[in-house]
């Protein structure tokens, strides 16, 4: 029988290096999941993941127990993430608007993929579906994920957060009804009628660099296939959609070169 997560932190608490590497490999690929959606860009994804698996470690000997060990993870990297000017800063001036005048621009009327588009049109397909929650505000977009995307229960996600359980529902409350608004009037696979789609986009994306078939950052791993998404999103109802789209990406782990560099800043 495998030992529990927290018969191990406590063994880390006190010193144990062999228990210390389980925990960060416990929770690493928890940790690069929700800066990859809540930073959207690999690069500082992967930054921002080494940082808040340090905080974990340094910070280890705060956790007493009194909430899910998961929980006390998501409150360190959200503190983190909130905070990380650098990334967030990238974004500023990105909004709802800004957005859909950039996807709607240079549109291919009629096209007609190729076989072998369908694995970038995955990509498109997630990249844009995370992208456009980078127009929201840090604090409802943390919200959002941590609610409509990863499904955690108001009360968890409130703690993470460090506000209270009615001041989490308002905001995920305002942030979700930003999000199935613009998906629901911009986006193709939720809206039949909305001028842009992957189809058309692809041509503009790829010649922007948007997306690089010698180089996926997002259909990778589990990710749902373009045409499965496609499929599944039809026979859903409009707010269904929405939560379709965002939560059908991959379930990120952590890259094993971040994981290398993690090791050797914490163990030398």
């Amino acid at each position: 029988m495998q030992p529990d997560i927290l018969d191990i932190v406590k063994l880390a608490q006190c010193g144990n290096q062999e228990a210390l590497s389980d925990v960060v490999g416990h929770v690493q690929d928890q940790v690069y999941r929700l800066a990859m959606r809540m930073l959207v860009n690999p690069d500082d994804a992967g930054e921002a993941t080494q940082e808040i698996l340090i905080l974990v470690v340094t910070k280890l000997s705060t956790f007493e127990g009194r909430s899910q060990f998961s929980t006390w993870v998501y409150k360190v990297a959200v503190n983190y993430l909130l905070s990380a000017k650098r990334s967030l800063e990238r974004n500023r001036g990105l909004n709802f608007d800004v957005f859909q005048a950039d996807l709607e621009d240079g549109l291919l009327v009629d096209p007609t993929p190729a076989a072998d588009d369908l694995v970038l049109l995955n990509e498109l397909r997630i990249a844009c579906t995370s992208a456009l929650l980078l127009c929201l505000p840090a604090e409802q977009r943390m919200a959002y994920i941590l609610g409509d995307v990863f499904e955690l229960e108001h009360n968890e996600a409130a703690e993470a957060l460090d506000i209270s359980r009615e001041n989490y529902r308002k905001r995920l409350s305002r942030a979700r009804k930003q999000v199935v608004s613009f998906t629901g009037k911009v986006c193709g696979l939720a809206n039949s009628a909305a001028k842009c789609s992957c189809p058309k986009r692809l041509p503009k994306a790829k010649e922007l660099g948007r997306v690089n078939e010698e180089h996926l950052a997002y259909a990778v791993d589990d990710a749902p296939a373009y045409k499965t998404v496609q499929q599944d999103v039809e026979k859903l109802v409009d707010d269904l959609k929405v939560l379709k789209l965002q939560r059908a990406t991959a379930h990120y782990q952590c890259p094993q070169k971040l994981v290398k560099r993690v090791e050797a800043a914490l163990y030398g």
